[in-house]
């Protein structure tokens, strides 16, 4: 019992230390460039979108299928025109194997890739912390030369409604 509870406490103990190091990407900041599986299997090379789009939106979820996450990506999904319209990409991120990232884009008919992050590669590399076994969620939205732009943290249904609500001050 003791043994296990010291460990317990020098798990939170790390836990809590690897979140201290770990630091957001800021506006202005460069956006990582790599490559991920999406939900069909296929490599998603993130850099080659930021190019091909006036915005891209890179938008971190904790688990597939959840409420919290499918309120949040649901409201992209809603607002899939008017981002559109706007030169938006968007792209979906958790720590989800592709599988998982299939049936979530499957059941709410997401009109974008969903990336399956299973080694932590991108969230690590939008400053995420990594250490725990899912993503935060949050948002960026990178323009064309590869910057970010505007970013935002623990939006569920509104994630669209503020992205949008960005653009239209531009």
């Amino acid at each position: 019992m003791k043994v296990t509870r010291t460990l317990l406490m020098l798990s939170a103990l790390l836990s809590f230390f690897a979140r201290l190091g770990a630091e957001a990407l800021q506006v202005g900041a460069a956006a990582p460039v790599l490559s991920a599986k999406t939900d069909d299997g296929s490599t998603l090379n993130l850099g080659e979108v930021y190019k091909a789009n006036d915005y891209t939106l890179v938008w971190f979820y904790p688990k597939a299928l959840t409420g919290g996450c499918t309120k949040q990506g649901c409201s992209l999904r809603d607002a899939a025109a008017d981002l559109k319209a706007r030169g938006v990409a968007v792209i979906g991120v958790s720590t989800d194997p592709v599988e998982k990232q299939k049936e979530f884009k499957d059941v709410n008919h997401f009109p974008f890739p969903l990336l399956a992050d299973t080694d932590k590669a991108v969230i690590k590399a939008f400053g995420q912390n990594g250490a725990g076994p899912m993503a935060a969620r949050e948002a960026y939205l990178v323009d064309r030369s590869g910057k970010v732009v505007y970013h935002d943290e623990k939006q569920t249904e509104h994630q669209a409604e503020k992205v949008l609500e960005f653009l239209n001050r531009k």
